[in-house]
């Protein structure tokens, strides 16, 4: 699926409070609360936003539109963000600016060895350092001469949470040990550690390398605690 976000603006030139109005940013990201964070600092930033929400949703829109700044998450449904880096950098003409994200900062290596010229890492709540990145990578005549950051909390809709965790919840039913289960914790161990819910982090995290056994025990107890959270409406201790 590819969301475009209404977030359009004239196109023109950046000024200090909007230092990146005029650029169009895609965002390929699966979850909904990390991809509202990105499109608030786009927002605040003056930048046009669109969403994939997978590799297959990316590349039908990378057919059809160059966007000045890709920003891809490493960890998607249907694959790996660091292949998708890897072809994108690949191209010719090149995009423009390519970035990664992860809620893993060992993953920053990774990322940049396969052509991310920079590196967002989870929780992204930070507006000075999504500016300051994003501009970092674009090329010189491109920069604004300087940009002033306002004190703006980044505070996703609650309800993006929500949606992140029934998704995950619907899948860790029926899934069992393996490549699915792999994706899912993945993706909650982000999601944990973008919402300072640590518990939900480490849950997530522990299922990586373990045998069959204990794995399908860790991911009971994964199952567990995102029941438990969607059942009291808990949407983590940032919100």
């Amino acid at each position: 699926m590819t969301d475009t976000f209404d977030t359009f603006q004239p196109v023109n030139r950046p000024t200090p409070a909007e230092p990146l109005r005029g650029l169009t940013v895609l965002v390929v990201e699966d979850s909904r609360f990390a991809s509202e964070a990105l499109r608030l600092m786009c927002l605040h930033s003056g930048a046009r936003v669109r969403r994939a929400d997978c590799l297959r949703s990316a590349e039908r829109h990378l057919s059809t539109y160059r966007p000045s700044v890709t920003i891809v998450d490493l960890v998607l449904p249907d694959g790996s963000g660091l292949d998708l880096i890897g072809r994108l950098d690949g191209r010719v003409p090149r995009l423009p600016v390519i970035l990664a994200t992860s809620g893993d900062p060992g993953m920053e290596s990774a990322a940049r060895d396969a052509g991310a010229q920079g590196f967002l890492a989870k929780p992204l709540d930070d507006l000075y350092t999504f500016q300051r990145t994003v501009i970092g990578a674009l090329p010189g005549h491109a920069r604004p001469g300087r940009f002033e950051v306002k004190a703006t909390a980044i505070a996703p809709d609650p309800a993006t949470l929500r949606e992140d965790l029934a998704i995950a919840g619907r899948t860790l039913r029926t899934a069992t040990p393996g490549p699915e289960a792999d994706y899912v914790a993945q993706f909650l161990a982000g999601l944990g550690r973008s919402t300072a819910d640590r518990d939900l982090e480490e849950a997530a995290a522990s299922l990586r390398g373990l045998p069959l056994g204990q794995a399908a025990e860790r991911l009971e107890k994964l199952r567990g605690l995102v029941v438990a959270r969607l059942r009291a409406g808990q949407v983590g201790a940032r919100l």
